[in-house]
């Protein structure tokens, strides 16, 4: 729940005209940068809000807050705010980002609508695009590995091994026949091609074969 002031309350419900968005990105290392859609520069939470920074109005409307999924947000690129070095190192990946309402003739009278994770910021031309993502999100992240029959390897990664130079114009459909006939690589195959598929449930005893309990391999 959040706690807004009443003076807040009252211009919000009536809208007021002196009420503006403004946006603060923080670093694990501490380094804050803001940016907010007012005509002059505002200090908000002790960071200088620049006015000239471009940022969308979708940075606003994204309903980010306790949401899992994620809303794309976009700037202009300047010394003074987000550089093309700094982007392309990555460095503002996983900063942190709050979006808050102010009252710009008393900045001290705001209230914040949602915060957010930079999960990744890119340049786009002479702007960035930043991909912002809820609190909740990291629920739909999945963690560990998932069993099935094809291989979750890529081609020629490190948990695949196969030389890509080797194979020149040659796929792999993730199957694990393709894996030891074509590559000859069923060593490093990274899936569980024995798992029961749907035709188990339809399975009958049947004669012959051999039905000691072994390895089907």
């Amino acid at each position: 729940m959040r706690d807004i002031p009443e003076e807040m309350v009252a211009r919000i419900e009536s809208e007021a005209a002196t009420l503006c968005h403004a946006w603060l990105l923080s670093r694990g290392d501490g380094e804050r940068v803001g940016f907010t859609d007012h005509d002059r520069d505002l200090q908000i939470e002790g960071v200088l809000c620049r006015a000239a920074s471009g940022w969308t109005a979708g940075a606003r409307d994204g309903a980010v807050g306790g949401e899992a999924g994620s809303v794309v947000v976009g700037g202009a690129l300047d010394e003074d705010g987000l550089v093309e070095a700094d982007i392309v190192a990555g460095v503002w990946d996983g900063a942190r980002c709050e979006a808050w309402r102010v009252d710009w003739r008393r900045p001290d009278l705001k209230v914040r609508l949602w915060r957010g994770t930079v999960s990744k910021i890119r340049r786009e031309g002479e702007a960035f695009v930043a991909d912002l993502e809820g609190p909740l999100a990291a629920l739909d992240r999945v963690v560990g590995r998932t069993y099935r029959r094809q291989c979750d390897a890529v081609l020629g990664d490190v948990r695949c091994g196969v030389d890509r130079e080797a194979f020149p114009g040659v796929s792999c459909d993730k199957a694990w026949a393709t894996c030891t006939a074509v590559f000859g690589n069923g060593a490093n195959f990274r899936g569980f091609p024995d798992i029961p598929g749907d035709d188990f449930l339809t399975a009958y005893p049947a004669e012959g074969g051999r039905h000691d309990g072994g390895s089907r391999r």
